[in-house]
Parts: structure tokens; C-alpha cells; sequence
């Protein structure tokens, strides 16, 4: 036995069970008499999304656990965790959103922080995970950056993956760790039932994401259609055709992520202009980058429904923001306890 392995009773099946229904308290399960096979839970956060971690841990019952995430003065991140971690099994909540590069190394700064504190397992909790987009080789002399940051985060010391809407679901199968990929479809197709919209049609932007909007659509029991499009080179794209009978129709857009807002604000505008009666979006990640708002804004969009998994500082007009703490919160809760994650959406 390791050294490092407290005694313990093993824990049945049945046990397990009846430990699933348990809250926590400051870091341990309420009084059981038996120790927790992974130890201990803690959850980190860099400067990505600091409120979302916040939440996390606020659904959990615990505290967010105290590190230090700073610059030196030639602008390299210092990374020092205030607690002990030694045996946890700890939980690193950072998107890797804007600024990408420096929200990447705190990630995994962190990480290996956590790993050379003799942490008994640390998962990389990445709501957002950037670099998505360079998922294969196009055209020659291209880099597979999705692959190259999933190996980044192995090496570190990640021993599991929790993410949400991978852009393409297929890297998951570039890291050799397990991964899991939450989907914010049913969150958002919650909040577009609350609004209870009238003659109902859900769209996909391109024919690539088909498959989440089917996911929405067969929730809300609405038809299906796409737009058919074409990109002359990056964040910029042409509607070619759109896929879908939209007279009088309440249209949905939905999309893993909104970037520039080019792309779906052009696609809102082509439905609009074929008599659709008004048109929704709804998108997991809010990426927002350069003139997003002011495109957005200008858009023919009634509503933009979007999940807090990259805090935004200043949010276009008609922008909803619902959060998707209870959700990571519970999937924290059952890899910590051994439980299944694909039980979240089974109904």
C-alpha cells in the first residue's frame, strides 16, 4: 500500500450509493466514519473565471480553496497554492479564454502545483477549453493545436478532464486521460422553453453543428433547419443557402460558441429577411472578441442566450447570461464519489 494512503474500509457498492446523497461540508463528506477514496475535495481557480469557481464551491458547501496567481515583473506567472493538498483530490476550475495564452499557463501552472504537493488527483475543470479550433490538418503545414494543448495538460499532471461543448467532440480523443464533455444544450434549451415561444423553429449556423441543434430541437419538440455557408478564410464566413421553411417562424440559432458574431448575426439577418418572425440565439460560450458587440447590437437578434462558462465584463445589448454552476458543480461532485457523469442527461 502506498505510504501516502490512509486506512481505510472499502467502500460497496451499496455504501457508495448511500454516500452519493451526502452533502459536503468544508471539504468532507458529513460524519460517515469512512474515508473517501480520492481524499479530500479541493477546488483551485485561476483568473479566468474566478466568480464561476465562486458558485461552484457555493453549490458544494466548501470554500474556494487559496492560491496565489500572479506576475513577476518581467510578466511571467507566479503560481503558489496557501493550502495543503497533500492526498485531495483536487479540482482546477480555469476556461482558457481571453487572454488565452496567459489563462493556458495558470491552468497548468497550477496543475503541476498541485501534482508536486503530492495532491492524490488532480482534474483540470476547463469550461471553455481554447485552441479548439485548429482540430485537424486542413491544409499543409498546419499545427493540430487542440492535440498539442491536450498533451500540454496530460504532462502537467491532469489525471481527468471536465469540460463543456468541446467545439469538435473528437478531441476527446486526443488526451489519454479520461474526459468529459458536459453538453450546455439542455441548459439553454431550458431557458428558450421558459420563454415559451410561439411557432418554434431551431437552426444551426452550419452544417457542422447539425447535431447540437437537433439535440434542442427534439427537447422542445420543434423543427429543425441550417444554414448553409462557406468561409473564405478565419471568422469570416457567407451565407449561401438557408436550409428550412422560416415564414412566421420564432427562430433559434444555436452554436457551441459566438466569437466575432459575424457568422450568426449574418445568419439571423438571412432568416429575418425570408419572414421570419423573430430570431433568437443561444450559445454555450460567449467568446465576444474584437467588434462582436457592436455587431451584435446591430443585430436583428430579439434575445442572445448565453452560459457563464467565460466571465464577461461588459455584455452586448440583449445579452441573458444563465449559469452553469450547478451543472459543473454536480459533475465535480460525482467523479469526486466515483459516480456516473453521463447520468446528468439521461431524461
Amino acid at each position: 500500500m502506498d505510504e501516502n494512503t490512509p486506512d481505510s474500509t472499502y467502500i460497496t457498492n451499496d455504501q457508495e450509493t448511500a454516500l452519493s446523497g451526502k452533502a459536503v461540508r468544508n471539504g468532507l463528506l458529513e460524519e460517515t466514519g469512512m474515508f473517501e477514496r480520492e481524499g479530500v475535495l479541493k477546488i483551485f481557480t485561476g483568473n479566468a473565471n474566478r466568480p464561476l469557481a465562486a458558485k461552484i464551491c457555493e453549490h458544494l458547501g466548501i470554500s474556494l480553496g487559496q492560491a496565489d496567481v500572479g506576475r513577476f515583473s518581467n510578466g511571467e506567472i507566479r503560481v503558489r497554492l496557501l493550502e495543503n493538498v497533500r492526498g485531495a483530490d483536487v479540482f482546477m476550475v480555469q476556461p482558457t479564454s481571453s487572454p488565452v495564452n496567459d489563462n493556458m499557463m495558470e491552468l497548468l501552472l497550477l496543475i503541476d502545483a498541485a501534482r508536486r504537493a503530492s495532491a492524490r488527483r488532480v482534474t483540470a475543470v476547463i469550461p471553455f477549453y481554447g485552441y479548439a479550433r485548429q482540430d485537424r490538418k486542413e491544409r499543409g503545414r498546419e499545427p493540430i493545436s487542440a492535440k498539442l494543448v491536450a498533451n500540454l495538460i496530460t504532462t502537467a499532471g491532469a489525471r481527468r478532464v471536465l469540460t463543456m461543448d468541446l467545439h469538435a467532440p473528437q478531441i476527446q480523443g486526443f488526451f489519454d486521460i479520461p474526459v468529459d464533455n458536459l453538453q450546455g444544450g439542455r441548459i439553454l434549451s431550458e431557458a428558450v422553453y421558459q420563454r415559451q415561444l410561439d411557432n418554434l423553429m431551431i437552426f444551426s449556423p452550419d452544417a457542422g453543428g447539425v447535431y447540437r441543434a437537433r439535440q434542442m430541437a427534439k427537447f422542445l419538440q420543434a423543427p429543425l433547419g441550417f444554414i448553409d455557408k462557406r468561409r473564405p478564410e478565419p471568422n469570416v464566413s457567407e451565407v449561401v443557402n438557408v436550409i428550412g421553411k422560416v415564414r412566421d417562424k420564432t427562430v433559434v440559432i444555436v452554436d457551441d460558441m459566438i466569437d466575432t458574431g459575424g457568422t450568426i448575426a449574418k445568419a439571423a439577418q438571412a432568416i429575418m429577411d425570408l419572414g421570419a418572425r423573430d430570431v433568437y440565439a443561444a450559445a454555450t460560450h460567449p467568446v465576444f472578441s474584437g467588434n462582436s458587440a457592436e455587431v451584435l447590437a446591430s443585430s436583428a437578434f430579439r434575445e442572445i442566450i448565453v452560459t457563464d462558462t467565460i466571465q464577461l465584463d461588459a455584455a452586448p445589448d440583449r445579452t441573458q447570461v444563465i449559469s452553469v454552476a450547478p451543472l459543473l458543480a454536480e459533475a465535480i461532485m460525482r467523479v469526486h464519489e466515483d459516480l456516473s457523469v453521463s447520468k446528468l442527461f439521461e431524461s
